[in-house]
């Protein structure tokens, strides 16, 4: 089994309008072309034409069972009916969990603004997912993405499940430290690379999860995603395969940790 933790429905050509309907058929048929059950899909931090809202998201998969949401949270926009209408998804069990985009916008995680989010995220038991790393945009200010500064949230929340996006790529032993030090601390692998591995490189990052996992111990904080469509689904595949680990523990990184966290129902697969 195979469930992918971070994928995306925007429009990253952005001459071009592409339906959400379109986009969403792209997903599916790119995850059977490569045997991926589940997927969700993180919705953005900012709201266009060529990105969906989360309200237009939790709608459009509506009896689509491979996939879930999880809902982009901007620091800077949000109002108390964003508030009000995440929470009754919530409630109604309709989104996975919250994202959040240190980087694209100018925070720390441990920001007092993004209090209300995270006890909310605590009393619906959802993981909260961060931005972490080098940023797509050149626009971004990656001192505030740093994995780093996810450990005085994960020391001052501990009921808080939280996800380093991306293993805080390029600063892969910050995020190794910060996930092992941290028992509520996870990381996703997605979108260490645009479009496809070569191998040269799929080479220099085996090598540098293995690290983590020698490090941080058996997988079970890391969790399979790729960014789709910014990364290749089948190239990542490729480089699962590639990584030196026993089955049992490929399997934990594929779908197990992530059922798990996301409280994904695998039964109705």
């Amino acid at each position: 089994m195979i469930i992918d933790v971070h994928t995306h429905i925007n429009n990253y050509h952005e001459d071009r309008v592409v339906s959400l309907e379109d986009c969403l058929n792209l997903l599916s048929q790119t995850m059977l072309d490569n045997k991926v059950d589940y997927s969700l899909v993180l919705s953005s931090y900012k709201v266009n034409e060529h990105r969906p809202s989360t309200k237009q998201v939790v709608e459009a998969i509506k009896g689509r069972n491979n996939l879930g949401v999880v809902s982009g949270i901007s620091y800077l926009n949000y109002n108390h009916r964003d508030i009000r209408e995440i929470g009754e998804y919530l409630e109604k069990g309709l989104i996975k969990g919250l994202k959040f985009y240190p980087g694209y916008e100018p925070f720390y995680p441990n920001n007092i603004r993004l209090k209300v989010w995270y006890e909310m995220a605590i009393e619906y038991d959802v993981p909260v997912m961060f931005h972490s790393g080098d940023t797509y945009a050149p626009t971004g200010k990656v001192k505030y993405s740093h994995p780093i500064h996810i450990d005085d949230l994960a020391v001052d929340y501990p009921d808080l499940k939280i996800v380093i996006c991306h293993v805080g790529n390029p600063w892969i032993k910050d995020c190794m430290e910060v996930v092992y030090k941290n028992k509520n601390v996870y990381a996703d692998i997605s979108g260490l690379v645009l479009g496809d591995f070569s191998d040269k490189f799929e080479r220099y990052m085996k090598k540098e999860i293995e690290e983590m996992i020698t490090y941080a111990g058996d997988p079970n904080y890391l969790l399979y995603g790729t960014d789709w469509p910014i990364s290749n689904m089948k190239s990542y595949l490729k480089f699962m395969d590639q990584l030196e680990l026993a089955d049992e523990k490929k399997e934990l990184i594929l779908w197990k940790n992530a059922a798990e966290l996301f409280k994904i129902d695998i039964t109705k697969l």
